[in-house]
């Protein structure tokens, strides 16, 4: 099972969650998490984010990532999206 808690902050107040799951073994991790996090983003109806030097080297270390304004070419009404591995196989 591998699965993607994904939080929408704003002023340090959790506004939405969600937690995406994936039992498909044929596909490798990183097509899971580009398929959660686009899985995510149609959810709360939000553009897929850019995947910035920053939040690749955080998801390398910690499993985790950190999308700001930066990531997003459109205005966002939040200040950050962060998405975390929380189960992995």
């Amino acid at each position: 099972m591998f699965r993607i808690w994904a939080k929408e902050f704003k002023d340090n107040h959790l506004l939405r969650d969600m937690v995406v799951c994936n039992d498909d073994n044929s596909i490798s991790r990183t097509k899971k998490v580009f398929n959660a996090l686009d899985e995510v983003c149609h959810a709360f109806d939000l553009q897929t984010p850019i995947w910035l030097d920053i939040n690749i080297s955080d998801f390398k270390c910690h499993s985790k990532a950190r999308f700001t304004q930066d990531s997003f070419v459109e205005s966002i009404d939040f200040d950050y999206l962060e998405i975390h591995v929380i189960e992995e196989d």
